[in-house]
């Protein structure tokens, strides 16, 4: 599982929990509201991240889940929960899981990198598509934030179906959303099961 690759999906959904930036975009109120309510949006993911400059292809494919501020992936025999202060990987090949401080300063990818300067940097716009569908658009000159554009696509119930982010190297990433709706959590939802003989690495107690 490529980490940085695959969880763009979440960190661009977080977009959604931006509540002043959409007071014109009804259709983002409502998917505001599901998180707000705490309920959980589940789905079949796929991503496709597409080099600019390389011509370089990596696709990735799994199950997801996505709350408030947590979520987990399953794919690629790899199992990663981040829980807003913690990320825990369970690599099932080798038998092995990675604890960590989830620091979001430290990732590029990170909801508070990647939307600095959002409220004034970005411009959004919703359009009405047919059967009730939605496509929402963020654009940004600004040459500090992390993607030039982000173009949401929302099913007639108001579920993401795909997500395209242009970043400031043109590389594109597409992420497509299959059997998505928003569920109630269940227990240990955001807990990973790892065998007892899995080798155990904590990184929160690294010296370095």
């Amino acid at each position: 599982m490529k980490r940085q690759k695959i969880i763009i999906s979440t960190l661009v959904l977080n977009l959604f929990l931006m509540g002043n930036l959409f007071a014109q975009t009804p259709q983002f109120d409502r998917l505001k509201e599901n998180f707000e309510q705490n309920r959980i949006f589940e789905a079949d993911f796929s991503h496709l991240y597409k080099d600019a400059f390389t011509g370089e292809e990596q696709y990735s494919e799994g199950k997801i889940w996505i709350g408030k501020e947590r979520y987990r992936i399953e794919g690629d025999l790899q199992t990663m929960v981040v829980d807003g202060e913690v990320s825990t990987v369970y690599d099932q090949s080798r038998n092995r899981v990675i604890i960590s401080d989830y620091i979001e300063e430290e990732d590029d990818f990170a909801p508070s990198r990647m939307l600095q300067g959002v409220d004034e940097s970005f411009e959004v716009s919703e359009r009405s598509l047919q059967n009730g569908s939605a496509e929402i658009t963020l654009t940004s000159d600004d040459p500090f934030t992390v993607f030039n554009t982000v173009t949401i696509f929302l099913n007639g119930e108001g579920n993401p179906e795909e997500i395209v982010a242009v970043d400031q190297a043109e590389n594109e990433l597409v992420t497509t959303f299959k059997n998505g709706n928003f569920t109630e959590e269940s227990k240990d939802l955001f807990r990973v099961e790892v065998p007892a003989d899995a080798e155990l690495i904590d990184m929160r107690y690294d010296s370095e």
